[in-house]
């Protein structure tokens, strides 16, 4: 549990900083205010699927235990991996739109596998979540039998 607060923690410090550099780096560089950049949208998605996401993940995994299982493992290594290949890439096409300069097929390349990964975290927490919460549900449906409490 303490490597997920850590890791939702460093995401809301990331987002937070991700706005600040997006304000100062367009201002710099006398970006007109209205015209758009993924810049802008690096913020939200640091603080929404890094921050918010693995708070949730935190509150899932105090009530059913999810961390310490090998899919757990491959699911935060996949998910994180997600988040900050798609990030990077975000922040690397926006500061190119901010320096007229032209994005390439390679960015993008690199933003599908960030989010191909994205993905495949959400899949296997999706399955491991499943599973736990079966696990619960039977055993809950188990527990009143066991004790001779069956209706």
């Amino acid at each position: 549990m303490t490597k997920i607060f850590t890791a939702a923690f460093a995401y809301m410090i990331a987002g937070v900083l991700s706005g600040l550099f997006y304000r100062e780096f367009t201002k710099a560089n006398d970006f007109p205010s209205g015209d758009f950049t993924q810049l802008g949208l690096v913020h939200t998605h640091l603080l929404t699927l890094g921050f918010i996401v693995l708070l949730i993940v935190l509150a899932l995994d105090k009530a059913f235990d999810l961390s310490g299982t090998r899919m757990f493992t491959w699911f935060f290594a996949t998910y994180n991996a997600g988040v900050i290949i798609t990030s990077a890439t975000m922040v690397w096409h926006g500061s190119l739109t901010v320096l007229g300069q032209e994005s390439n097929a390679m960015i993008s390349g690199i933003a599908g596998l960030g989010h191909i990964s994205l993905t495949v975290g959400l899949v296997l927490f999706f399955l491991l979540l499943r599973k736990r919460v079966l696990a619960a549900s039977a055993a809950r449906q188990s527990a009143p039998e066991a004790a001779g409490l069956s209706r």
